[in-house]
């Protein structure tokens, strides 16, 4: 059992960190191959996560046992309601209007990672969550920067029209404290499972990449 929560948190990162590179729309971006409708279709799956992980956030929040896990959930949640002010901009800079977004059907293959969220954060101990959620960070992150540059310089986005990848793209203040304290907690409550909670952060790239690459596995 790792006592503490940084260690943790590495350790998990490094067994995920050799599949970051299995995103397969990125590449499409870098060079400025993916066709718009990707991009817009991106953003209109975004439209049904968000506010699903926003429930979901708050429902963690509201079930964890102790003031740090509550507030780490609580701040995740805060920057969801961000991101869903943002999306509208972002769609209507790829040519889809209000109409195109409530029209289009969701992928499975998108809609599984919240799924899954819901499913954490109705079953699982919140600390286990925590971990499964911030392992990912590094990775979601990165590829939420990527897509922020390749919009900016393949397609004629603004800094304004970015601002929903923008946000997840960029390391919040003290965001990087506040997950491992978290986690630091569920280990000296005791109620934290390490192995349930590596089992949940390799389900949750999976179902990460998934989202990834359904849209241009369609193509």
């Amino acid at each position: 059992m790792t006592d503490s929560a940084r260690a943790l948190l590495d350790s998990v990162h490094r067994e995920l960190a050799p599949r970051e590179d299995e995103n397969r729309l990125l590449p499409l971006l870098r060079e400025g191959s993916a066709p718009a409708w990707v991009l817009g279709a991106l953003a209109a799956e975004e439209s049904r996560i968000v506010p699903c992980d926003w429930r979901s956030f708050l429902t963690l929040s509201a079930r964890a046992a102790d003031r740090p896990t509550r507030e780490f959930f609580a701040g995740l949640a805060e920057g969801e309601g961000a991101a869903l002010g943002a999306l509208p901009k972002l769609s209507a800079a790829l040519g889809w209007s209000e109409q195109d977004v409530a029209d289009y059907r969701p992928k499975a293959g998108c809609q599984a990672y919240p799924a899954y969220m819901s499913w954490l954060a109705l079953h699982a101990d919140p600390g286990d969550a925590a971990v499964a959620i911030v392992s990912n960070f590094a990775a979601f992150g990165s590829y939420c920067a990527e897509v922020a540059s390749a919009l900016r310089a393949h397609y004629g986005l603004t800094d304004e029209d970015c601002e929903f990848f923008d946000l997840f793209g960029t390391p919040q203040p003290g965001a990087a404290e506040r997950a491992e304290a978290a986690v630091q907690a569920g280990l000296d409550a005791g109620t934290l499972t390490e192995g349930l909670a590596r089992r949940y952060a390799h389900l949750f790239q999976d179902y990460e990449l998934m989202f990834w690459n359904t849209l241009p596995d369609s193509l």
